[in-house]
Parts: C-alpha cells; sequence; structure tokens
C-alpha cells in the first residue's frame, strides 16, 4: 500500500529496503544516492523513477520508526577465512565445467537450467571452444554425442523433461561407448509439472534414462561449492569411463546465491579419456572392460551406432555379442568406484543420509538432534551411482538409515534398499524445500519408533 501511494507499486522492495535500513542504523543517504546512480540512465523518465524510489525509501523509513521495534546494535561481522566467491549453483556448474577443460556447450533454454547456456555463451571462448543454442533437447543431445564421437569435452543443460526428450540419444551415448555429460537441474514433475518449484524426483530417471539394461552414472551436488567441482567431475567421469554422465542438480541450487572459498584450481584435473595411437585394423570395443578410443581422422577403425555391435563396431544380433557387450557396459562402472563420501558418528545404530539439494536442511536437523542428545550418524556423498562401496559396506550394518529426499516415491532410499540396506524415506512433494525444524520433527519420531521395536525384540 506504501508503495502504491508514491504511484509505483513495483517500489515496494525499496520500502522494505528504506524499512530495514533505519533497523540497522543504516546511514540515510546510502540508499537515495544509489537510487540515484542506479536510474540515471539517460532516458526519459528517470527522474520521476528516481523520486519514487526515494520517496519508497523513506516511507518505509518512517514506517519503521513507528512500529518501535529496535534490533539494537549488531555484532561485527565476522569474515570467513580465506578469499571467497559470490556466485550461483548454475554459475559454478558452468565455471567448474570449465575448468575441467570443457570444449563444447549445446543447450535448449528451460527453466531452471536456462542460465547455464547464457554463462556459457558468454564465458566459453576461446581457440577450440564452441557454445551454440539449439532448436531442442533432441538436438542437444544428438550434438553433444557428435562433439564426444569427435574427441571433445562435451555437455549440455537441461531439466527433467529435456532428459526425458533425450533419452533415446543418451541410450546410443551408452551403447556407443561416447563421452557426454548431461546436466539436470531438476523441478518439479512430471510433464510441465512445477518448473518454478524444487524437487528431486529424477533420480530414478537419470540412473535408467534409456530404454533396455542401462545404469548411466550420476553424481548429485548438494552445495554451491558442489556445484563447482561436481560439475569438473562429471566431464573427468565421462572421460574416464567412456560414456554418459548426468550431473544432478535443482531449482533451489541453481538460483541460490552464496559466497564460497573460492575454489581451489589445484584440485580440479582434465582427465581426457584414452584415445587409440596405433595402426588401423584396430577394433573398438575388443575387450572385457574399456579400449582405447580412435577418434576419426586418426588411426584404428571406428564404426559407433545405436545397433549392438561386434568388437569391430559392424551391427551383430548374435545372443553372444549381446551378452559379451552388455557385460562390458556394465563392467566398465567399475573404473568410477573412487567416490568419496563424508561420515560422522558411524557407531550409531541408526544414520541419517540425504542427497543433493537436501543436505543443507538435513544438516542443520542433524546438528539440533545431536545437540537433544539423540544417537544418529551422519552420511553424505555426491557419488550416487556407482555409490562408494565402503559406504555400502557401512550402511548394511544399520538397523535404519533415514534419507529426507524430496519426491513422493523415496527414489534414493528404494536404490539402497537394492544394496541390501534398511533405508527409510522422510519424503515431501509440496515444491518446498525441507525446513529443518520439521525434519527434526519427524525424523525424532522415527528414530523413538525403532528404538521401541528394538526394545521389543
Amino acid at each position: 500500500e506504501l508503495a502504491k501511494s508514491t504511484g509505483n507499486p513495483r517500489a515496494a522492495n525499496m520500502v522494505i529496503l528504506g524499512a530495514i535500513a533505519f533497523l540497522v542504523n543504516m546511514p540515510e543517504h546510502y540508499l537515495p544516492e544509489f537510487v540515484t546512480k542506479r536510474f540515471s540512465r539517460g532516458r526519459p523518465g528517470d527522474e520521476e523513477i528516481i523520486k519514487g524510489n526515494i520517496m519508497a525509501l523513506s516511507l518505509g523509513s518512517e514506517e519503521a520508526k513507528k512500529s518501535g521495534f529496535s534490533l539494537g546494535e549488531l555484532e561485527d561481522p565476522q569474515p570467513p577465512e580465506g578469499e571467497q566467491l559470490m556466485i550461483k549453483g548454475n554459475d559454478a556448474v558452468a565455471l567448474g565445467a570449465i575448468a575441467a577443460g570443457l570444449d563444447v556447450f549445446i543447450g535448449y533454454p528451460i527453466s531452471p537450467a536456462t542460465a547455464v547456456l547464457v554463462y556459457m555463451e558468454r564465458n566459453l571462448i576461446g581457440p577450440g571452444k564452441f557454445v551454440y543454442q539449439s532448436s531442442s533437447e533432441i538436438e542437444s543431445i544428438i550434438s553433444i554425442v557428435g562433439a564426444g564421437y569427435a574427441g571433445k569435452k562435451a555437455m549440455t543443460s537441461t531439466s527433467g523433461p529435456g532428459v526425458c526428450l533425450m533419452s533415446e540419444g543418451i541410450g546410443m551415448a551408452w551403447m556407443a561407448e561416447i563421452p557426454a555429460v548431461i546436466l539436470d537441474v531438476q523441478r518439479g514433475g512430471p510433464a510441465t509439472g512445477l518448473p518454478t518449484k524444487v524437487e528431486q524426483s529424477d533420480l530414478l530417471t537419470a540412473i535408467h534414462p534409456a530404454h533396455g539394461d542401462v545404469s548411466v552414472p550420476i553424481i548429485a551436488v548438494g552445495t554451491v561449492e558442489e556445484c563447482f567441482y561436481g560439475a569438473a567431475l562429471a566431464l573427468n567421469w565421462a572421460e574416464r569411463y567412456q560414456g554418459p554422465v548426468i550431473l544432478l542438480s535443482d531449482h533451489a541450487l541453481s538460483e541460490q546465491a552464496q559466497n564460497i572459498p573460492k575454489p581451489d584450481l589445484s584440485k580440479v584435473v582434465d582427465e581426457r579419456r584414452i584415445t587409440y595411437q596405433g595402426q588401423n585394423g584396430y577394433e573398438r570395443y575388443a575387450g572385457s572392460e574399456l579400449s582405447a578410443m580412435p577418434i576419426p581422422g586418426g588411426p584404428g577403425a571406428y564404426v559407433a551406432n545405436g545397433s549392438e555391435h561386434d568388437a569391430m563396431g559392424d551391427t551383430t544380433h548374435l545372443s553372444s555379442r549381446h551378452i559379451e557387450m552388455t557385460e562390458r557396459r556394465f563392467s566398465k562402472l567399475k573404473l568410477l568406484e573412487d567416490g568419496d563420501y563424508g561420515s560422522e558418528n558411524t557407531d550409531e545404530s541408526i544414520a541419517v543420509m540425504p542427497w543433493g539439494g537436501s543436505k543443507g536442511p538435513a544438516r542443520d536437523a542433524y546438528a539440533i538432534m545431536k545437540e537433544q542428545g539423540q544417537q544418529i550418524g551422519w552420511y553424505y556423498t555426491m557419488y550416487l551411482n556407482p555409490l562408494p562401496s565402503k559406504m555400502l559396506a557401512e550402511l548394511r550394518k544399520k538397523k535404519l538409515v533415514l534419507v529426507p529426499e524430496l519426491n513422493y516415491q523415496g527414489q534414493l532410499a528404494s536404490v539402497l534398499r537394492s544394496h541390501g540396506i534398511q533405508a527409510e524415506a522422510i519424503t515431501q512433494y509440496n515444491g518446498m524445500p525441507f525446513k529443518a525444524n520439521d525434519l527434526v520433527a519427524r525424523m525424532t519420531d522415527r528414530v523413538r519408533a525403532q528404538k521401541k521395536e528394538l526394545v521389543q525384540v
């Protein structure tokens, strides 16, 4: 209402800024000076905009004075240690990929992943670098598969609906053993679903994005800092095992801006696939696990298509060849079992294990429960497929593993159960992130119930 009184309802944010400036004792001239500088653009109407916004600031300040509310003196800010970088999750993904040697990025605009494409258009520049806005998600996936076939580190970004459209192309990358990275910034689904809300409901689709026997490696980031390192790792995983990798983020992380420790580039490796350097006549798909990849134009025969093939790459429907090549494709996942994990209080029989963007609220809830004296352990990893083998061995010993996740089905919990773990999901599917206090209440109830069950046994 105060904003409307200025003649510009959009000045509501300035009303709030004026009130907050009063509450924190900000010198009165700071904001008017900023407004004057910001809107002095040499355009008709600038003066009116400046006048209205300054009026809104004043109205907000006056309203705060009338309220009688006061914050008092604030403590001096405690600066974090080391250099910091203020960045959004989507931008951190882009930076991490560039740091890891990304050559080609091709994407189609889709909320909430579009910002990655825009960032790449502005910053993935220089000799040998290529960025392109495609006409569809299908064009995006086939284009980066083509780039990977040509020996380039290639990546695209999309959301759940785009992953569905990319299904056949991802399956081809898996079958032909071509490196490619697909960033899936998750939103509510299915179909158009909740394009401006957050959800963690693409995990099962990401692991099995194509028909048939497919198990795509998954890295799921849980913080803005992990967005940087997770993107670099996804590219390196794709190169190492020669196939598609899906990087999972989510809507909340994509737009979350925070200060993070300035990334340590010495920790980022530009890992490249093993390429064939011998003579022609080489069999691309020979071996039980991994073979050097010929680059078209170089030595070695290379036939890549979406059909089952023999060691040379020629199409075949022989049962023996399908068995051989299926086992080869799955055995390559063993090359990615170097993923690490974090854990605390591992002796407890009950543990909490969030994934992705639910890490923050779950961590806060865990800390509160520990302060309350509750006996509970903590596990977390970005590496969801394959899961770290040592972590799986520890989790199998637990009486209960609680998995907070933003979906209806309890998707990671079901994956953990398939590995012989007593996992139970704490789900939420309202399009909003978890609140720590809600998690504390729900997990506490389940912990108490579990302890009663153990006593009865």
